[in-house]
């Protein structure tokens, strides 16, 4: 028993060395590993870290970034918003977390038999369908590399994409940047799309569509010497739909994309 005991010691011991070690990360990133402490005291009902990201994340999705405060948070959740700071120090490491968990997505099982193009393709889709899910993602700035553990796990799915690429790791980062680049575009694209929809504009309006017949007589050959013919020929505002060769617009342009990968992989082989 005396032997138990003191192992137990040693093992705590053991994690407090880990945690001093590691005591230089940022609090959002720290209590994202699970190495941020609960408070010992607080209200009688408490409140966990779990709880205030999810209610954080329904006010988000539901009214948008800018509604978005530590007052309005715990207003929602019946406390003060000091008692939130007890558990979740700043905004700035809220809006990490709420980041964190909406970036813990179950990805496709990576031992599948599927071709390097479809992996990527399945990787583009389910990070533009984060933006697609929650709109407010987008407006949250990049500060840093990916450290939390679910957006790690984002870049090891990407990476997956190219286990079997005769790429070296610098060349494999290049491609995940490459890859979440045109995602995050896509996304804040279609964002921006839809929530243009919400407020009352028409698709028509969107596409150009209703200010053809306005810009066939406003834009002259002599001024824009590559657009009019494009904007002539229906192309630009989508005038004759059924004609297009091209379809989706994005996967489209993902397509090229990783037509550009495959030629720098088929380069590499000469």
């Amino acid at each position: 028993m005396v032997l138990v005991i003191k192992l137990e010691v040693n093992d705590l011991k053991e994690k407090e060395k880990f945690e001093d070690k590691i005591e230089g990360l940022p609090s959002g990133i720290a209590i994202s590993w699970g190495l941020g402490k609960q408070p010992q005291r607080g209200p009688k009902r408490e409140l966990s870290i779990e709880q205030i990201v999810e209610a954080a994340i329904d006010i988000a999705d539901t009214e948008g970034l800018e509604a978005l405060s530590m007052s309005r948070l715990a207003s929602s959740l019946g406390f003060t918003p000091m008692s939130l700071y007890r558990y979740i120090p700043s905004k700035d490491d809220l809006l990490l977390l709420m980041q964190e968990k909406v970036t813990d997505i179950d990805y496709p099982n990576g031992e599948v038999e599927t071709d390097w193009r479809e992996k990527m393709r399945q990787y583009v889709r389910i990070c533009i369908k984060v933006f697609q899910d929650h709109p407010w993602f987008s407006d949250i700035p990049i500060t840093s590399v990916p450290v939390t553990p679910n957006q790690l796990k984002a870049v090891d799915m990407a990476l997956r994409t190219t286990r079997n690429l005769p790429l070296n790791d610098y060349e494999k980062m290049s491609i995940v940047l490459l890859l979440s680049g045109y995602s995050r575009w896509c996304g804040i694209i279609i964002k921006d799309m839809n929530k243009a929809i919400q407020t009352g504009k028409l698709p028509s309006e969107i596409s150009g569509l209703d200010y053809t017949a306005a810009l066939k007589k406003l834009v002259k050959q002599e001024n824009y010497p590559d657009l009019y013919p494009v904007l002539m020929s229906g192309a630009y505002t989508e005038e004759n739909k059924e004609e297009n060769p091209v379809g989706n617009d994005f996967d489209f342009g993902l397509e090229r994309m990783l037509d550009g990968i495959e030629h720098y992989l088929l380069t590499k082989e000469k």
